[in-house]
């Protein structure tokens, strides 16, 4: 089994979700809880974002076909969302849109909604496991692109519960630059996806 693909998806999917940008959102949004409450808020978060990306990757396709679209058409459609992703860690944007929404919430349980959905599991996560899914065939390839996905989600558990360290070490800069990065390969990967769609759809040889 060629294992290149899958380390290409998880460097994808880990790109998009970005669990060290999302370090620092979940200490503001879990401030003031103490570290059991906070554990239990970072395993529902990522459960719940674990359900939600398995089911739109497993129904994804299914779903297009049903309105009409083609999977080439959603692959360059992907690539340019995921391209869209890039320039908002490139240039501070997305950044920007957290720290905009790291006010406490109203209720205590911030899991599911911000940080499961949409800092987690958001459109660009869920069109990524559309994408990734349609590379493939077959039960083996599904299986992976899963343990893919439960990977990167489990990094951003470990940050999540490293968040408060993380934070301190890095500090405001540190975070911007490992941000800056992984923005930089997301839109050389992005543009592949272009390509890819561009060439399954007979555009170009």
């Amino acid at each position: 089994m060629d294992l290149a693909p899958y380390v290409t998806a998880f460097v994808t999917l880990f790109v998009v979700v970005d669990p060290i940008g999302l370090a620092p959102m979940f200490v503001a949004l879990t401030r003031g809880m103490d570290p059991a409450k906070r554990r239990a808020v970072g395993l529902r978060a990522v459960a719940v974002a674990a359900g939600l990306m398995t089911l739109f990757g497993l129904a994804g396709e299914q779903i297009l076909h049903a309105i009409g679209i083609g999977l080439p058409a959603f692959t360059i459609a992907g690539g340019i969302l995921l391209f869209l992703t890039a320039l908002d860690m490139l240039f501070e944007r997305r950044t920007e849109r957290r720290e905009g929404q790291s006010t406490p919430p109203l209720h205590d349980d911030p899991s599911v909604f911000p940080m499961a959905m949409p800092l987690l599991a958001g459109p660009g996560s869920l069109a990524t496991m559309i994408l990734l899914m349609g590379q493939g065939s077959g039960a083996g390839h599904v299986a992976a692109i899963l343990v893919v996905m439960l990977l990167v989600l489990s990094v951003a558990l470990v940050m999540f519960q490293l968040s408060g360290l993380l934070a301190r070490a890095l500090g405001r800069t540190g975070i911007i630059v490992v941000t800056r990065l992984l923005g930089m390969l997301l839109a050389a990967l992005s543009v592949q996806f272009v390509i890819n769609g561009l060439t399954d759809a007979g555009i170009v040889g």
